[in-house]
């Protein structure tokens, strides 16, 4: 007959032993090891911290965001002036002129609605339509 029982087929011993008897006197061999602490001592109240030492985090925090600052104005500074205009750009003007590429991609992203209201603010009158 077999045995099923799992845990009578491993090593139950996990090689972490102890001696025999280690903890029987360990408080006694702890509390000889540590030092002697004199409780009779009265307990100093702690030091008064300064202005200047309450301040300070804050007076260095501000000085931190100050320095970035003046780093993002050093880096617009230096960046090389470019227009945004699209007027002075032929490629998003030639794009703009083409009938097709303004109905198909600008147009198509606006919702009717807007659409219509435009319309309506321009004047626009639906019986004017000639079917």
């Amino acid at each position: 007959m077999e045995n099923h029982d799992i845990l009578s087929k491993i090593n139950r011993q996990s090689g972490m032993t102890v001696p025999d008897g280690y903890f029987h006197d360990f408080q006694q061999r702890m509390s000889a090891k540590l030092p002697q602490q004199d409780w009779e001592k009265p307990v100093t109240a702690p030091v008064k911290r300064s202005r200047w030492q309450i301040i300070r985090p804050y007076v260095y925090m501000a000085a931190m965001f100050a320095g970035i600052w003046c780093m993002m104005n050093m880096f617009d500074i230096l960046r090389p002036a470019s227009s945004l205009d699209i007027a002075e750009n032929p490629t998003l003007m030639s794009a703009i002129d083409n009938d097709a590429f303004y109905y198909n991609y600008c147009v198509a992203d606006m919702p009717d609605t807007e659409i219509y209201d435009d319309l309506y603010e321009q004047g626009f009158n639906p019986d004017d339509i000639e079917f």
